[in-house]
């Protein structure tokens, strides 16, 4: 018998899914002001009317557990997957144990059903992508390395090798949320739904 959640059947991911559902991502390097950036977009993209997740990946062990807890002290025992329920939220706990990370279409399968979902950190994908990308870091753009990128929010002024580059990415004011939503919208072709709330929010953004 397999161990529970290995095997062919666990390990692919639904077919055309990220097609199917509506995936944006935010990239950047290190210290650039993703999760800044993401901290603005998601109450604004909430104000109007849609409903937001996050898929984020991070090169680290990540530990979003405690030791000594019983949860802990059970993954530590060996279960493949240890799933925590509250009462205001639930966490899905999968160990690798040496496996290679899943692809992104594997993961949106365990999403529920959402309008969007914001990706940080996957450099590929076929799906659209803005670069946040602040001069005084002094490291280049990701673009035109990462496949995807058609945006970059930044501080700056676009350089002048991006300037003259055909088929460059549109640049966008780093500090203008709601252009930065519209245009997010706009590259998922995603409709916005009445919400008295988004043109308070709009207003506030240009701030």
């Amino acid at each position: 018998m397999k161990p529970c959640g290995r095997g062919p059947a666990a390990a692919q991911p639904p077919p055309g899914i990220i097609r199917a559902v509506k995936v944006f991502g935010i990239a950047g390097h290190s210290g650039m002001g993703k999760t800044t950036l993401l901290e603005r977009l998601v109450p604004a993209l909430r104000a109007r009317g849609l409903s937001v997740s996050l898929i984020k990946h991070s090169h680290k062990a990540i530990e979003i557990d405690r030791p000594g807890k019983d949860s802990h002290r059970l993954r530590e025992a060996g279960c493949h997957e240890v799933l925590l329920l509250g009462r205001e939220r639930w966490a899905l706990m999968h160990e690798l144990r040496g496996e290679p990370e899943p692809p992104l279409e594997l993961l949106l399968g365990h999403m529920a059903p959402c309008d969007l979902v914001l990706v940080e950190g996957f450099k590929g994908g076929d799906f659209p992508k803005l670069e946040v990308w602040r001069a005084e870091l002094g490291k280049p753009t990701l673009w035109p390395d990462w496949p995807g990128i058609t945006a970059v929010a930044s501080d700056a002024a676009v350089p002048a090798p991006l300037a003259a580059a055909a088929g460059g990415p549109h640049w966008l004011p780093l500090a203008d949320t709601a252009a930065i939503v519209e245009f997010i919208l706009a590259a998922t072709n995603t409709a916005q739904r009445h919400c008295a709330a988004a043109a308070r929010t709009d207003a506030g953004a240009r701030r």
